[in-house]
Parts: structure tokens; sequence; C-alpha cells
């Protein structure tokens, strides 16, 4: 078996690549941030980003620099099986699993703004906060000469690997399977080295091509693709771009709308694109093809105007990456329209596509 830490910078995706890993390779995971809640409510304490900070230091001044992890690989290894420690933010950490067998460090990193888009829709306990505060948190969390304090700068600049996420997860994912490539070439006692590439299924391959088709979206609000297939072939493909022959958001901003839904929430939608479902089906029917009893990949839920259009379309089956918070009501209308519905895996996505 194998361990993986994982560092980086606030919001950049550390748990995206600890669920892929658990999903896709059988990893278990063991969290510093949850171990250190799990105090912060013992003592009776707020659960932001100060008493996690706090919290984490205390333990390590008390114990050593690497206790948190200790208990956290003492229970990975009662598992037997491959395992991730996640968060790992100490010189003092790093220096105690470097000397575990078969221990590697991924560390990931991605522009701060859209560092700080994520954490806010993430909506955690210790999200809350604006962008100057962001910043401010991390810069106190980068460099420090105690090693039982946080360290992220040197933390990073110790990893095996390290990862760009500014892009899509199809991306960070891909270079995840290029790590757990590299280790089965150098050996690594490990079920997921000794399966990084494996074929993908029909479901995952089709998946692979719709993150391919997000590529050429135009709309930083929600770079997403979708594809459509029947009888395992290819009928047509869609990404999120404004109508032929008009500016695109990339080139000349976003055209924003407010929208209220029925439980009074307030959300704020880009309406100067075309959603990657409705390019792909106004494809179709100018090329004449005809969609019945396909299957249509996309990121996450597709929205209400989408779910119609994919009704009336014919579309028997649409796959989805992730839910969309705001998805329930497609949901229902594909409920009632006798359409399969299914996602790679339940993580709510939480910000608007558009």
């Amino acid at each position: 078996m194998i361990t993986i830490g994982i560092t980086g910078t606030l919001g950049a995706g550390k748990g995206t690549i600890v669920d892929y890993l658990v999903r896709r390779h059988g990893f278990t995971h063991h969290s510093v941030r949850a171990f250190i809640t799990e105090e912060i409510q013992r003592r009776g304490m707020p659960v932001n980003r100060d008493s996690m900070t706090a919290v984490g230091n205390d333990l390590r001044a008390r114990h050593t620099p690497s206790y948190i992890v200790e208990q956290l690989y003492s229970r990975a290894q009662a598992s037997g099986v491959d395992c991730i420690i996640e968060s790992v933010r100490t010189p003092g950490e790093v220096a105690a699993l470097r000397g575990k067998p078969n221990f590697y460090l991924l560390a990931v990193d991605a522009d701060p703004r859209i560092r700080y888009e994520r954490v806010v829709l993430r909506g955690s306990e210790t999200d809350h906060i604006d962008y100057d505060t962001f910043v401010a948190n991390e810069q106190r969390e980068m460099d420090n000469a105690d090693p039982n304090k946080q360290n992220l700068s040197h933390c990073i600049a110790q990893a095996d690997f390290r990862f760009d996420n500014s892009g899509t997860i199809g991306q960070l994912e891909e270079q995840v399977e290029q790590c757990l490539h590299t280790l089965a070439g150098k050996g690594g006692d490990s079920a997921a080295c000794r399966t990084a590439h494996p074929r993908p299924s029909w479901d995952e391959y089709f998946m692979e091509l719709a993150n391919a088709a997000s590529k050429r979206a135009t709309c930083d609000r929600g770079r997403s693709g979708c594809v459509v297939v029947k009888d395992k072939q290819l009928l047509v493909t869609g990404y999120v771009g404004s109508p032929a022959g008009l500016p695109h958001c990339d080139e000349v901003g976003h055209l924003f709308r407010q929208h209220i839904d029925a439980d009074g929430h307030i959300s704020t939608h880009c309406v100067r694109t075309v959603h990657a479902e409705q390019n792909a089906i106004c494809q179709a029917a100018r090329r004449g093809i005809a969609l019945d009893g396909a299957t249509l990949y996309c990121r996450m839920t597709p929205c209400r105007t989408c779910a119609m259009l994919i009704i009336n379309c014919g579309i028997r089956r649409v796959v989805c990456e992730r839910k969309y918070h705001a998805g329930a009501e497609s949901e229902e209308l594909f409920r009632q329209a006798g359409i399969q519905l299914e996602f790679f895996h339940d993580e709510v996505q939480q910000y608007d596509n558009q």
C-alpha cells in the first residue's frame, strides 16, 4: 500500500483530488481538517479559520509537530489499503511522513481569484470571508519558522508531484492519473499504481469527451461541454458559447440577470451564452440527426430549459459528473418524463453553470 499526503493553497482543489482517488482508485481518506474540527467542537469553540489555526497549532505544540498526521497515519494503517492524508501544512508533518514507507506528497495550486470563488461557493464554516481576508489568511499560513505552525510554501516545495488546478476537473484528474502512472513506473507498491491508466468504461470515456468539448467554451462562469451518444457512437457535441456571430463573454464580459426560485433564493446567471446541451441539440437539428433513445453526457444537472429540450428531442438517458445545487426541478422533470438520470458521484456543484 502507499500513503499519499496532499498539501496546497487554500481552495486549490485538495478535496477534488481526494474525491477522485477515493472514487476511482479505492483510497481511504483521512483529513487533518476533520480531525481538528472534532477537537474544536469538543472544546466548544466556533468552527472558523481562526479556530482551525489556533487548535491545530495548540495540538502540535502540546504534543509534537507531527502529532495530527501521526494519529491519522495510525488510523490509515489499520485499513490496510492505499490511503490519503489531506491538508499536510507543516514542515514537521512532512518530515514525519517522509519516514513512512511508500509515502508521496502531492501539492496543488491555482489562480488566487479562482480559488477564492471556489471557497466562497463551497460555503463551509470557515469560508464566509471577503477576498482580502482570504488573501490575509493564506499569507499567514504560507511561511513560519516554527515547525509546529503552518508553512504551506515549505510543504509545497517538498512535494513529489505538483498540480495546477486553474482549468477543469477533468484536467486535474488527468494530472492525477499521470502521477499514478509515474509511481507505477517507479515500482510503487499500490493497487492504484498497478491500475493507473486502466481502460475506461464507456460512461467514463464519453464523459472525458464532454470535458474535452468544454475547453472550447467561451464563458468563464461555467466552461461546460456535453456530448450526445447512441449505440456507443458520438452523434453531436456542444459547449457554452454565444449564438453564432455574436460577441463572447471572454471578449466583452458577462450579461447578468437575476433569478428568484420558488424558495426565494436569488441566483445570478450570465444570459449572453447558450448552454452546452442547447448547442448540441441545435447542432443535431441543423444536421438532421435524430436523438431518439440517445444518451447525453454533461458536467452537472441540466437547467430547467435544457431539461425540457432534452425531453422533447427524445434523449432517454442523462449522465452528469456532479449534481447542480439548483437542479432539483430538472431532476423532477426527468423523473416525470421517465428519463434515466445518473451521476458519477453525489458531490453538489455550488456555483451557477452560466
